[in-house]
C-alpha cells in the first residue's frame, strides 16, 4: 500500500464511466490516496488555484484526459506548465488518443506520462489497475509541489 497520504491523486475525465474505472482500479492497484475527480480542464484549473475550495496545500498528481469539453486536457496542460505555482504538478495523460502528433505535442508541453487508454474494457482496467502499482511504487512517494 502507498505510504505517502499526502499526495492527492486529480481525475480529469469527461466520462463518469472512466472517472469510476479509473478510481476503482486505481485502488485495486493498491493506492489509498485521496481522489479528486473533475469533468472538465476548468474545474480542475479553478480548484487548483483555489477558486471553489479555497489554496491547495498539498501535492497532487493529475490523471488527464485530452478530449472533453469546456477545456481540453491540452488546454489544461499549457496552462499548468505556463503557471509559476502549477509547473511542478505530474501529470499523466491517459486518452483514447493514440495520435503520434498529439503524444508528441503533450511531452513538449511538460507531460511526465503519456498512456492511451486501450478500447477494450479489460485492458483498460488492466492498464489502469498497472498504473496505480507504478504511482504507488514509484512516483508518489518522491511528489512534492507547492502551492504558496
Amino acid at each position: 500500500m502507498l505510504e505517502s497520504q499526502f499526495v492527492t491523486i486529480i481525475i480529469v475525465e469527461d466520462d463518469p464511466g472512466h472517472s469510476k474505472l479509473i478510481e476503482k482500479n486505481l485502488r485495486r492497484g493498491g493506492l489509498e490516496n485521496p481522489i479528486k475527480t473533475f469533468q472538465n480542464g476548468q474545474l480542475a484549473l479553478d480548484y487548483l488555484k483555489g477558486q471553489d475550495e479555497g489554496p491547495l496545500n498539498q501535492s497532487i498528481l493529475m490523471l488527464l484526459d485530452i478530449n472533453m469539453p469546456i477545456m481540453n486536457g491540452v488546454e489544461l496542460l499549457r496552462i499548468l506548465k505556463q503557471d509559476t505555482k502549477l509547473r511542478e504538478v505530474p501529470v499523466i495523460i491517459l486518452t483514447s488518443t493514440d495520435d503520434q502528433g498529439e503524444i508528441d505535442e503533450c511531452y513538449s508541453l511538460g507531460c511526465n506520462l503519456y498512456v492511451p487508454k486501450p478500447v477494450e474494457f479489460d485492458r483498460f482496467a488492466d492498464a489502469v489497475r498497472k498504473l496505480g502499482l507504478m504511482i504507488g511504487l514509484i512516483a508518489a512517494p518522491s511528489i512534492k509541489s507547492t502551492f504558496l
